[in-house]
């Protein structure tokens, strides 16, 4: 690779939700070439919709220099958002197509300020059928949820 050609990244994220709203988690996973990197995290009250987002952005924030990246998703959501719908948002001053406030606004910022330094192809793929990633990703997502959870309810001394 010549040292001006930018990294080749594929992410690959999905967010869970037990309730939603309600406890959520996120999973990611970065692979260049044979180096993979996975990475979750989970918040004790969210939506689903936040949890996807947060996927991504964490995957996007962990990248240290521009990278050509596919981002892979089952989120039509944050599929839809990044390619159809944020360009009128943000013409709109951050309102939708019902004239309403965006949703999640913070995220969305958040994301567009990670994505700017990358070339980003996005992809959406259908969740829980068996793509080997995407499932990975659920089941971070799932596990940061059960470990949040643990966290809650331990006695307070336990916590420090």
């Amino acid at each position: 690779m010549k040292s001006s050609e930018k990294p080749f990244v594929e992410i690959y994220a999905d967010g869970a939700c037990s309730g939603n709203p309600g406890l959520g988690g996120y999973g990611a996973i970065l692979r260049s070439g044979d180096k993979v990197r996975e990475l979750s995290g989970c918040d004790q009250m969210t939506t689903n919709n936040r949890m996807e987002l947060m996927g991504v952005i964490s995957a996007l924030e962990a990248l240290k220099k521009q990278c050509k990246v596919r981002v892979t998703t089952d989120s039509t959501y944050v599929m839809k958002g990044m390619t159809e719908w944020i360009g009128t948002w943000m013409r709109n001053n951050w309102r939708n197509s019902q004239k309403k406030e965006v949703l999640n606004r913070d995220l969305w910022e958040r994301l567009l300020k990670a994505a700017e330094p990358h070339e980003i192809e996005w992809v959406w793929i259908k969740g829980h059928n068996g793509h080997i990633e995407n499932e990975r990703c659920d089941f971070l997502a799932r596990a940061e949820i059960k470990r949040c959870k643990k966290s809650s309810e331990a006695p307070a001394y336990e916590k420090a």
